[in-house]
């Protein structure tokens, strides 16, 4: 593991450069859940004021030099752009089909770097500026179809995985996020390297800043004319609700989007009820209950309604969102 005088603030400016699109990021749970044994990763926020926090340079140190391990989004919903494309692949043999990509991307002198990790492999494409994450799309979807490669999500629940895996998201919203690269894992223990150079970050980040990154007119030439597939289920719309008078569409509410971190008791999930901590409440953070199999429902057990809540998370709740709230499971 690397000492944390190694992590230089260059090292982190170059990871910031590669990798950071948005400052919202994911936390990985250092507990296993006692069910499946997973470490899952939650929107990390404010103890006090439930407030989302924002990734900073303090916090990519900490990921590099092994405390902590952050999960990144792809697209930033300000110009519905990506700085890199990352193709996740856990399935048998996965690796193969990787390898199979790297060639045939290599031959459009697009070049890449795979990385280890848990199961497979992920293979990362980086640009020389951010790009229209639909277009990025478009181009690893006509790639993948040329090569025969199965792709997730079209009718299929084994193959590879393309992240960003939206076109474009909404306001407020947060896509996919996908472990950052040269963190310690907590399931395995371990860091999962980069193919191509030494096994330290230094070397590592060296390697990535010397690969040659996509532009934006190459992206363009690759994908003139070209559309995602027809059966691409990643462009499904949301749920949505109408809101009244207006003529507009909001994207359905999802607390779990807006909640963190979560643990399961019984039937629900439990986490802190962002209305009590806006109040400086919910110190041991478990006021909030949602129901694990439809967790449009929730409740606080503090009393806090479903308006406060929704407020509380800056998502205040439309007349025509309203429904019944059916029993929480204690």
């Amino acid at each position: 593991m690397q000492k944390r005088s190694a992590i230089t603030p260059q090292f982190i400016e170059n990871y910031w450069r590669l990798f950071v699109n948005r400052q919202a990021y994911t936390l990985q749970s250092t507990r296993p859940d006692p069910e499946t044994g997973r470490h899952y990763y939650f929107r990390p926020s404010h103890k006090r004021s439930g407030a989302p926090l924002e990734l900073n340079a303090n916090t990519i140190r900490r990921h590099l030099v092994g405390e902590i391990t952050i999960g990144l989004y792809a697209i930033n919903p300000e110009n519905q752009c990506c700085k890199w494309v990352a193709i996740d692949a856990d399935y048998k043999d996965a690796v193969e089909d990787l390898l199979k990509l790297k060639f045939r991307l290599g031959q459009d002198g697009v070049q890449t770097a795979l990385e280890m990790s848990k199961r497979e492999g992920h293979l990362w494409i980086f640009l020389a500026n951010p790009l229209l994450a639909k277009q990025c799309r478009i181009y690893i979807h006509d790639v993948a179809l040329k090569l025969g490669l199965p792709v997730k999500g079209a009718a299929l629940t084994q193959g590879i995985e393309i992240f960003p895996k939206q076109d474009a998201i909404e306001p407020g919203e947060f896509g996919n996020a996908i472990r950052g690269p040269l963190g310690v894992h907590r399931g395995a223990t371990r860091r999962f390297w980069f193919y191509g150079a030494d096994y330290t970050v230094e070397a590592q980040l060296a390697y990535l800043n010397r690969l040659r990154k996509l532009t934006e007119s190459e992206l363009q030439a690759f994908t003139v004319g070209k559309e995602l597939p027809k059966h691409d289920h990643s462009r499904r719309p949301k749920p949505s609700v109408a809101v009244p008078g207006s003529g507009a569409v909001q994207a359905e509410f999802r607390i779990l989007e807006h909640v963190g971190p979560i643990r399961k008791v019984g039937r629900n999930y439990v986490t802190r009820c962002p209305s009590c901590a806006r109040a400086g409440h919910d110190r041991s953070g478990d006021n909030l209950a949602i129901l694990i199999e439809d967790p449009r429902f929730y409740r606080c057990w503090a009393g806090c309604s479903k308006e406060a809540i929704r407020a509380a998370v800056g998502r205040p709740i439309r007349m025509a969102e309203s429904q019944p709230i059916p029993e929480i499971a204690s």
